[in-house]
């Protein structure tokens, strides 16, 4: 056992998929089964390995947005349109079906519920999928004598539209508890009857939608490099300290937000 518990942590091993959900159109979230895994921390990724018959190979990275304590855990895949591993995990993949992969790994961008501070999550997109994980946590540790579990945790969460939001009833559910505050900014389409029309997130919503540099949060931002730098900088401007923010960034250029 000693020895599978390190192969967990360091080597490739198999993963059973053991549910598919669909959250959009072009993604979707697959729970594995990893015999060995003895839980993760919120805000790690797995790497996923798909090999041809030819022995050619091809390695990706995705973020867990699940929180559980076992040998269980979710990633959710969005699509991409010239992808090498995205389009099999998110059409192809069935229950059932075997995928090696390596992890969890990170140690970095997590969140610890031993932390009391206050938590500001902003994401972009995909990027939701590290701040579920530390969502359901938070969660978690509110039943608990954790003292994360009573830090006040704020998300703010950039879409192109409501077809487009990952976990949607789920996050209703958690804005709805007493320490959870989620703000969902459309960008190209408002859901319908809204009040407010499609906007791309700026400076002012960002600080008015998100905790004050004067409680001191702990900040978490996951989205495309310019999503993240463009929000990182506004965080700085509003008196956040740099130290207090930490950042994750998926492929591509991406566009502002």
């Amino acid at each position: 056992m000693a020895r599978r518990a390190l192969l967990v942590k360091t080597g490739w091993n198999v993963a059973e998929v053991i549910e598919v959900t669909q959250e959009t159109r072009t993604a979707r979230t697959l729970r594995l089964r990893l015999p060995g895994l003895a839980g993760h921390r919120a805000g790690q990724h797995v790497d996923v390995r798909l090999s041809a018959p030819d022995g050619y190979t091809a390695v990706r990275s995705y973020s867990v947005a699940s929180a559980s304590p076992g040998d269980e855990l979710d990633l959710t895949v969005e699509e991409l349109a010239d992808g090498e591993v995205s389009p099999y995990l998110v059409r192809q993949v069935a229950v059932g079906d075997q995928l090696e992969v390596r992890g969890p790994v990170g140690g970095w961008f997590v969140w610890d519920p031993a932390d009391p501070s206050p938590v500001q999550l902003i994401a972009g997109g995909s990027g939701v999928v590290p701040l579920m994980a530390m969502l359901r946590a938070h969660t978690a540790a509110a039943g608990s004598a954790s003292p994360g579990g009573a830090a006040p945790f704020r998300l703010l969460y950039s879409v192109r539209g409501p077809d487009a939001v990952y976990y949607g009833a789920e996050l209703d559910d958690l804005a709805r508890l007493p320490l959870v505050d989620v703000t969902v900014v459309y960008t190209r389409e408002a859901p319908a009857g809204s009040n407010e029309p499609p906007r791309r997130l700026d400076a002012a919503t960002l600080v008015r939608s998100t905790l004050p540099a004067a409680d001191n949060p702990a900040v978490f931002v996951c989205g495309a490099t310019a999503f993240v730098e463009t929000v990182a900088d506004w965080l700085v401007q509003a008196g956040h300290s740099p130290a207090r923010i930490k950042t994750e960034r998926y492929g591509g250029t991406g566009t502002r937000p």
